[in-house]
């Protein structure tokens, strides 16, 4: 059994409990820390054993955020479906805002992966790149990258579908729809995005991450899939923009959303 003490091998029991360290090399925590793990898991299955530390428990919080990813990306969808048809009486008008949201995210997460796990923009910002990113990040970029592309999405679409109630012009509410909104989008993403780049000058990794991720994808979001690519949908798409079952555009007419009408003020002139 060993000398007893504070210092002797009995340290590591209390009562039929036991204490094991595993001690990794340095390269291999640095190569694969989750697969480590998962190893050690494997060799004490058949025991009633419990493998903690800090590497499990970044494995156990990467498994946990994984986890629910499907049901938060299925959620938000939904609720942007929701909220946009309530607005727009349209079921093509929220597919098409959720395919735009995606493209401007798939142009930020590439940044991310090329820029900052492959370290392409390691020399200019002087990291060391270690081949992963920390899924916490992408995940917080993501919320509010797609809140703010769908306040972009908003903002426009409510403007050409109120030129579209008011003309019955498929066409021409869409140039006029956004060259309403146009300067108010450009204006907030300029600022979104000079605010953001500002955590690019820090020596913290992930504020750098944070800050040119957001800034480009706000960017982006505001000019090429807003200015170009929504425009160009809606004038490929003609009527369908608006289109919706039959069901669903008689409760529209009933529960959906409007913008309240203004009423002018009448002005009587006596003479």
């Amino acid at each position: 059994m060993g000398e007893a003490g504070p210092f002797g091998p009995d340290r590591f029991r209390n009562g039929n409990d036991t204490w094991l360290a595993v001690l990794p090399t340095t390269e291999r925590l640095a190569a694969d820390s989750v697969g480590l793990v998962e190893e050690v898991r494997a060799e004490v299955r058949s025991l009633d054993a419990s493998v903690g530390g800090y590497p499990a428990e970044l494995a156990d919080y990467r498994a946990g955020v994984v986890e629910r990813l499907p049901l938060v990306g299925g959620l938000i969808l939904l609720v942007t479906f929701i909220v946009l048809f309530l607005m727009t009486g349209s079921v093509v008008a929220p597919i098409k805002a959720s395919i735009l949201n995606l493209l401007s995210l798939s142009v930020m997460f590439g940044v991310l992966v090329w820029g900052f796990q492959n370290g392409g923009l390691a020399p200019l910002l002087g990291f060391t790149p270690t081949g992963t990113i920390e899924p916490s990040i992408p995940l917080l970029m993501f919320c509010i990258a797609y809140g703010l592309s769908m306040d972009y999405e908003v903002f426009l679409l409510s403007r050409i579908k109120e030129d579209f109630d008011r003309t019955g012009d498929v066409v021409g509410s869409v140039p006029r729809g956004i060259a309403q909104s146009a300067p108010l989008v450009s204006a907030a993403a300029l600022i979104l995005a000079a605010s953001f780049a500002v955590y690019a000058t820090s020596e913290v990794v992930f504020l750098q991450q944070l800050g040119i991720g957001m800034a480009l994808a706000v960017l982006v979001d505001a000019t090429i899939i807003r200015g170009i690519l929504l425009p160009a949908f809606m004038r490929l798409a003609g009527p369908a923009n608006w289109w919706a079952p039959g069901p669903l555009r008689r409760w529209h007419a009933r529960f959906g959303w409007r913008e309240g009408a203004v009423t002018q003020p009448a002005v009587s002139v006596l003479i």
